[in-house]
């Protein structure tokens, strides 16, 4: 387990760690699931067990999904932010066969200020964003960037 607590660098760097947390997270994930699940059902587990909870001043912090559910910073399982909800997410569907890719939003293209996914669910993209309140749907933003996983990068 590692949670990756460092200065906000970069969002090319934000999205470098998260991507080492996704592969960090994915045998807990495949243990964390029901088998037969779709990309909603994931989204109502995943739900029903996360709070969020922004980071500390000036840090980026980026939980595996075993800190965020088993040894979290905050020392309640499942508070996280946008990015931690993010790599447990992208985790929990790729360990269960869908494609997913990063989403980065915000006002302007200087000024990202959220980041979610959206998966595969085998006919059509979805968004899976667990800030949001429903599965399918997300805040409307000004500025969206979609950046595809590549499986080399989680595996």
């Amino acid at each position: 387990m590692r949670t990756g607590k460092t200065k906000y660098v970069s969002l090319a760097d934000t999205i470098a760690g998260m991507g080492r947390q996704v592969a960090d997270s994915l045998n807990y994930a495949d243990s964390y699931l029901p088998y037969n699940v779709t990309p909603k059902e994931i989204f109502h587990i995943l739900k029903q067990n996360t709070t969020y909870k922004h980071d500390p001043v000036g840090v980026e912090l980026l939980q595996s999904m075993p800190s965020l559910m088993d040894d979290n910073y905050w020392g309640h399982s499942g508070w996280g932010d946008c990015d931690c909800f993010t790599i447990t997410g992208i985790a929990c569907c790729t360990v269960r066969g869908y494609k997913t890719k990063y989403v980065v939003v915000g006002n302007s293209k200087t000024a990202p200020s959220h980041v979610y996914f959206q998966v595969h669910d085998g006919k059509k993209w979805v968004d899976f964003d667990l800030v949001a309140p429903y599965y399918g749907v997300t805040k409307p933003y000004k500025y969206q960037n979609s950046f595809p996983i590549i499986e080399k990068q989680l595996y």
